[in-house]
């Protein structure tokens, strides 16, 4: 493609897109999704009235990186006046709900139920997080998603809900103590003569938001990567599911570039400066048509919230080495 009609090499695209409710920020592990969501946050917070950024990976790096305590409930991140955070425990709900279920056999069943459908555990808490951010009034909401392939899992899980509904329907009035305790987590009246009705009420509402993530006007998924081999590779599978899930994306990050300075001996950063110089070439063009946003490795952390504003101006303005 010729350098005139290459696309800007800045996430700016995303901050211009008004109707844009859910941002993903996702990619193998150890990437820096983590600093990138929290700096698209940070970004989106200046152009739209209040912004939520949720953590899916257990890691919970957000408090980390803020340097502030996250609950599962959204909280003002210091140093901010309209972003909030939150980081959820994808792998509690229904283990949680077998603990207080009271009843061994019906313990039995429902882990039978928890094993047997892949990632209904997850589903359960990404429902818990639904229902809550539907109704709340944020104007957008950043995704800090686990490594990839709990993140592509993350987009099944409708599917997965449904499946599992259907599971727990045909345990019929079995699912009466479960429930009693079920019903308090979701925010949810105890009385089990209507708790199905509820459930089926809460899948609808994630079929709601499943079909605003496959439309490319309020949903978009950021690919963060480093320039590497294996990277790239998983950012290519990872980009040819979020087709298969019609989910919009046309934004890559590249992190913990190398750009040594003029004259500078440093054979091991000159040496791995051009492998990555060869990768970043294959990225372009694999990637034509992708905003391509180049970040530079920094000789500090980005933690803190002074430090993560500051690194987040690149992801407007490109870096240009020195």
């Amino acid at each position: 493609m010729a350098d005139d009609l290459e696309l800007e090499p800045s996430l700016q695209n995303i901050l211009d897109q008004e109707s844009l409710r859910w941002v993903f920020v996702g990619g193998k592990g150890g990437v820096g999704k983590t600093t990138t969501s929290c700096s698209l946050a940070t970004q989106l917070a200046k152009v739209r009235d209040s912004v939520l950024l949720i953590s899916t990976d257990p890691a919970h790096n957000l408090s980390d990186a803020f340097g502030q305590k996250f609950s599962k409930n959204p909280e003002l991140v210091k140093g901010y006046t309209n972003l909030y955070a939150m980081e959820i425990d994808p792998t509690g709900a229904i283990q949680e709900m077998i603990e207080n279920s009271g009843n061994t056999g019906l313990k039995s069943q429902l882990e039978d139920i928890a094993f047997a459908i892949p990632g209904v555990d997850e589903a359960m808490s990404f429902a818990e997080v639904m229902k809550l951010v539907k109704s709340m009034d944020y104007s957008c909401i950043v995704f800090d998603t686990a490594p990839t392939g709990h993140t592509l899992r993350f987009l099944s899980f409708p599917a997965v809900l449904d499946k599992a509904l259907g599971k727990f329907s045909q345990m019929g009035q079995q699912l009466g103590p479960m429930m009693q305790q079920f019903g308090p987590m979701m925010g949810m009246e105890a009385g089990q003569e209507d708790m199905f009705a509820k459930l089926e009420s809460m899948r609808t509402t994630i079929q709601e938001v499943n079909n605003q993530f496959q439309d490319a006007d309020k949903t978009t998924f950021v690919c963060v990567c480093i320039s590497e081999f294996l990277s790239l590779y998983e950012t290519e599978r990872m980009i040819q599911e979020l087709t298969s899930y019609h989910i919009d994306t046309h934004n890559i990050v590249v992190n913990q570039l190398l750009y040594p300075k003029k004259g500078s001996n440093c054979e091991q950063c000159l040496v791995r400066a051009k492998m990555q110089a060869k990768y970043l070439e294959q990225i372009s063009e694999l990637y034509e048509d992708f905003h391509v946003v180049k970040m530079p490795l920094l000789t500090n952390e980005i933690r803190g919230v002074d430090t993560i504003k500051s690194f987040s101006e690149m992801l407007i303005h490109p870096y240009k080495p020195e």
